[in-house]
């Protein structure tokens, strides 16, 4: 498991209702709710960045494949807009996508942007199977610990706060790995690789620990994912 992002997508509420502070990878925007649902409309809603996914990858990968075809397209528009229905408890999502590019444009070029367009990476997304897994992370401290060490620093496993995410034995099976006893290797990496892996456990489930007590892992809910 691969990560499409190298820095996670973190988002901060405080009390001011609802405003959003939105971190990537280059800097900060904020997200915000409109004036009737008790937001202050400071941002975009969590509906209009979905779309605004969609409509940002879809202008791309046109603009891709134009350049690559050499064809004198200068503007592409796209609208996007959603509504959804229920039908025995069943939710379905509409997402309605509108191309429009400039008068005169040969209906074959027309026909295969829009093929090209239902290609896009977040069409892909949003078109096939999506699963949201949601995690808590866990400081306070359980009875059962399992400790493993390369004489620098020692790994803390909580088992019973570990909910399997896959993110250490995927990302460092050198070091864990589910089919080895111990499952966790400590000469599979240096310290500070395996520090790193650590600090991104969701749960809390590992944690490590300086040997001469100096130092430990305190991961930020960033960190967290």
């Amino acid at each position: 498991m691969e990560y499409k992002l190298q820095k996670p997508v973190h988002g901060t509420l405080g009390t001011e209702k609802y405003k959003c502070v939105i971190e990537w990878r280059n800097g900060e925007f904020i997200a915000d709710e409109p004036v009737k649902t008790g937001g202050q409309d400071t941002g975009p809603d969590p509906f209009t960045l979905l779309l605004s996914s969609l409509v940002s990858c879809t202008l791309v990968t046109l603009r891709m494949y134009i350049e690559r075809k050499g064809w004198d397209i200068p503007v592409i528009k796209v609208n996007a807009n959603l509504f959804q229905t229920k039908k025995d408890d069943e939710l379905t999502t509409f997402i309605d996508r509108d191309i429009t590019f400039p008068e005169g444009l040969e209906v074959e070029k027309k026909d295969r942007l829009l093929e090209i367009a239902q290609q896009c990476p977040i069409s892909k997304i949003l078109e096939n199977t999506v699963k949201v897994r949601s995690y808590v992370y866990h400081d306070e401290d359980v009875d059962k610990k399992l400790k493993y060490t390369n004489g620098d620093i020692t790994v803390v496993w909580k088992p019973e706060l570990c909910k399997h995410s896959g993110r250490c034995v995927t990302q460092l099976p050198g070091v864990f790995n589910l089919k080895t006893r111990p499952w966790v290797t400590m000469t599979g990496a240096d310290s500070e690789t395996i520090k790193a892996q650590v600090e991104k456990c969701p749960t809390g489930a590992l944690s490590w620990v300086k040997n001469d007590n100096s130092e430990s892992s305190t991961p930020s809910s960033q960190d967290a994912g």
